[in-house]
């Protein structure tokens, strides 16, 4: 596996499940967690902020560590 695809999937994978947990939390006031753990939209959920986690966000912060490194 390349690095840069190493990298995606560590940057988007973390920001991915941070962002699933974070929504959980957020949204407690109108389910319980483990309520929402057993619903499908919560795997629908975070699925999306994986995909979009690894192929966006880590696709645009391996093209931002590159310029980085271009600079030194």
């Amino acid at each position: 596996m390349s690095e840069r695809w190493k990298y995606q999937i560590k940057v988007g994978g973390i920001w991915g499940l941070f962002m699933t947990v974070f929504m959980a939390f957020f949204g407690v006031s109108d389910k319980p967690v483990l309520e929402q753990m057993q619903s499908g939209f919560f795997y629908f959920q975070m699925v999306c902020f994986l995909t979009v986690g690894i192929f966006v966000l880590g696709y645009s912060s391996w093209k931002a560590k590159l310029k980085r490194e271009e600079r030194k």
